[in-house]
């Protein structure tokens, strides 16, 4: 048995028939075909498929694809503006945010919330706003620091 499906990801409106098991996660990936979005671990432990649904950071691996009927999802490949990357994802490039890369979507996003939520944050605010997203390579130093980067030129933008 498949079930109707139909949200907005990055700006698209996607619609399939799905089985009622399949995770959001899957469902970007396999069936919509935007790989950005990583399968870490399907327990939410890592936060490698993080994305966000409805302006909020959400791991994807939690989400039955059918549980999301009408939801606008952004993945890491609808950040970037007309050929121009996000500030957090400049960040991210300028302060050498990434190591192998896999984590780096999922931490994205999530700076994403953070600085929606706390567009100045401390150091220890980003560090602890990121414990649902592990990374293996980098011990978070520099991922910390693509992130005030990131806040200190969108705040220089405001203005």
């Amino acid at each position: 048995m498949k079930l109707p499906v139909k949200m907005t990801i990055n700006g698209q409106t996607q619609s399939h028939e799905v089985e009622p098991r399949l995770l959001l996660v899957h469902y970007i990936r396999e069936v919509v075909g935007l790989t950005g979005t990583h399968v870490g671990c399907d327990t939410s432990q890592c936060g490698a498929c993080t994305i966000l649904m409805n302006g909020v950071a959400v791991k994807s691996c939690t989400f039955f694809a059918v549980q999301c009927e009408d939801a606008k999802i952004t993945t890491i490949e609808g950040l970037a503006k007309d050929g121009e990357l996000h500030p957090i994802q400049q960040g991210f490039w300028e302060k050498h945010g990434l190591q192998c890369g896999f984590c780096t979507p999922g931490m994205i996003l999530a700076a994403w919330q953070i600085l929606d939520r706390t567009p100045s944050p401390t150091e220890e605010q980003i560090r602890h706003q990121l414990e649902g997203n592990l990374c293996r390579c980098t011990g978070y130093h520099n991922i910390v620091k693509a992130i005030q980067w990131a806040a200190e030129n969108m705040a220089t933008a405001k203005k």
